[in-house]
C-alpha cells in the first residue's frame, strides 16, 4: 500500500515539473524570437523579410520594404523587446525584495517621478531631442532615492508607504505643470500613455546599454534575492546585509524601469504581469531566481512586442497605442490576483 502510494506521489511530482527548466527557458527563447519576427514582418503593410534585410545588408536602400524594416520596424520590435525584459525584470525583483505579489515599479515612485521629469522637461526645454526620456530617467531615480531614504532602517511595509506617499506629491507636481503650461499636454499624454510610435535607434543608444548591465548584475544577484524571499529574519542568521541587499536591488530595479519608460513612457502592469505569468510556468516556490530572472526577461520580451503588434494590426490602418491594450488586458488580471488572495485568506 504504501510503496503503491509513494509511486503514485512521485508521479504526480514528476507531471507537476513538466519539462525542466532549461527547456522552458529554451522554449521562451523561440517565442521571442518568433514574436520578433511576426513583429518586424507584419503591420499595416506586410513586407517580404529575407528581401528587406537582403537590401538593408548590401546597403540599397531603394526599396521601400529596406526603408520600413530598418528604419520603423527593427526599432520598434528592438524598442518593445528591450522595455518589456527590463520592466519584467523589475518587477520581479520588487515583489522579491517587498515580499507581496501585487507588487510593481509604480510602488516606489517609479511611475510617478518619471511621470512629474518628463513633463518639467517638456515645459523648461521644449523640442530639445532627449530632454524627456532623460527626465524620465532621472525622474525615476530621484524618486526611488527618495523613497529609500525615508525608509532607511525600516521594513518592507514603510517602503510601500513612502512609495505611495511620493508618488501622489509627484502626481500633484505633473498636475501642475500641465494647469501653467498647457502645451506640454500633448508630448506628455503620449509619455503618459505609453507607445513605441515614431521611436529610432538613436532613442535606445544609452538605454540598450544600461539595461543589458542591470539585467546582468540583477541576474548575479539571484542569490541574494532568494534569501529575501526566505524572509529576513532567516536572511540575517544566514549571514547577510538585508538593509545593503534590499537597497542595491531597489536601484536596480528602479534602473531597469527607468530606462524602459524613459523610451516608451509608461506602459502599466508589464511589471506585474510578467513575473506571474513566469512563476505559473515554473512554478511558485523551489526555483531560484537564477532561473526565473531570465525567463521574466525573455516572456516580458516577448509579451510586449505580441501586444505592440496586435496593437499594430487589430484597427489597421489606425494604430492603438500599445499602452492602452496592456492596461485592458493587465486590469482585469490584478482583479484575477486580488480575488486569489482573498481566497487565499479566507
Amino acid at each position: 500500500m504504501s510503496i503503491l502510494g509513494s509511486s503514485s506521489v512521485s508521479k504526480g511530482e514528476e507531471i507537476k515539473k513538466g519539462l525542466p527548466a532549461g527547456a522552458k527557458l529554451a522554449l521562451l527563447a523561440v517565442l521571442v524570437l518568433l514574436c520578433g519576427i511576426l513583429g518586424v514582418s507584419l503591420g499595416s503593410t506586410i513586407i517580404d523579410l529575407p528581401a528587406a534585410f537582403a537590401g538593408a545588408i548590401s546597403g540599397d536602400f531603394s526599396s521601400p520594404q529596406s526603408r520600413i524594416l530598418l528604419y520603423v520596424r527593427l526599432p520598434r520590435v528592438s524598442a518593445a523587446m528591450l522595455a518589456g525584459s527590463a520592466l519584467a525584470v523589475s518587477g520581479m525583483l520588487i515583489q522579491a525584495v517587498l515580499n507581496n505579489p501585487l507588487a510593481a515599479p509604480n510602488v516606489i515612485g517609479v511611475n510617478a517621478g518619471a511621470g512629474f521629469f518628463t513633463f518639467l522637461a517638456i515645459a523648461i526645454l521644449p523640442g530639445v531631442r532627449g530632454a524627456a526620456q532623460l527626465g524620465a530617467f532621472f525622474g525615476a531615480l530621484f524618486a526611488v532615492l527618495l523613497v529609500c531614504a525615508v525608509s532607511a532602517g525600516t521594513g518592507r511595509l514603510t517602503i510601500i508607504l513612502s512609495g505611495v506617499a511620493v508618488s501622489s506629491i509627484f502626481t500633484a507636481g505633473i498636475n501642475t505643470v500641465k494647469t501653467f503650461c498647457p502645451d506640454t499636454l500633448y508630448n506628455g499624454s503620449t509619455f503618459l500613455i505609453g507607445g513605441f510610435s515614431g521611436i529610432s535607434l538613436k532613442d535606445l543608444s544609452l538605454a540598450w546599454a544600461m539595461i543589458l548591465a542591470a539585467l546582468i548584475i540583477s541576474w548575479l544577484m539571484s542569490g541574494q534575492t532568494d534569501l529575501l524571499g526566505l524572509g529576513e529574519a532567516s536572511a540575517r542568521s544566514l549571514g547577510m546585509n538585508v538593509g545593503l541587499a534590499r537597497f542595491g536591488l531597489i536601484i536596480i530595479s528602479c534602473i531597469l524601469a527607468g530606462c524602459a519608460v524613459s523610451f516608451s513612457g509608461l506602459l502599466s502592469f508589464v511589471g506585474l504581469l510578467a513575473p506571474h505569468m513566469v512563476r505559473r510556468i515554473f512554478g511558485e516556490a523551489r526555483t531560484s531566481h537564477r532561473v526565473l530572472i531570465p525567463a521574466a526577461a525573455l516572456l516580458g520580451a516577448g509579451f510586449v512586442t505580441l501586444c505592440d503588434l496586435l496593437s499594430r494590426i487589430l484597427f489597421a490602418p489606425y494604430e492603438l497605442p500599445v499602452g492602452i491594450l496592456l492596461s485592458a488586458l493587465g486590469g482585469p488580471f490584478f482583479l484575477a490576483l486580488l480575488l486569489r488572495e482573498r481566497r487565499r485568506r479566507l
